[in-house]
């Protein structure tokens, strides 16, 4: 580790930093920005953690080594953002007013599978046919 001495201004000022984009995050959730809710929030929360890892985890002034291991763990952040993204994007399955309904081809052979059984059934009043 470096010896390097960080004013106690610059921590006042990135702690004050870190108030008025809170302050931000919180107002701009106030706002219907449709899918760019998410993006606005991770990008400001992305800054205020960056900010916390450079200068109050002292990655700024620290050996090539430290920024690395912090550098490792923004990367298996983005791998588990990416995962749960596609994992979300991928499901057929969309919530309706009436709830949970399959949507595109996984629903019509849902449909497909529930109206053969069904009409059968309820045209030879029975299995047995009576």
């Amino acid at each position: 580790m470096s010896d390097h001495i960080t004013p106690i201004r610059t921590y006042v000022a990135i702690f004050f930093a870190l108030l008025v984009l809170t302050f931000l995050t919180v107002y701009v959730a106030f706002f219907d920005f449709g899918y760019l809710n998410n993006v606005i929030a991770l990008g400001i929360a992305v800054f205020k953690a960056t900010l916390v890892i450079l200068w109050f985890m002292h990655v700024k002034h620290n050996t090539r080594l430290t920024w690395a291991f912090a550098s490792a763990g923004f990367f298996w952040l983005v791998i588990f953002f990416l995962l749960t993204a596609s994992d979300y994007v991928s499901r057929s399955w969309q919530y309706q007013t009436d709830g949970w309904e399959p949507v595109g081809a996984k629903a019509r052979v849902l449909e497909a599978e529930h109206e053969i059984p069904a009409a059968s059934g309820e045209e030879h009043g029975g299995e047995d046919g009576h």
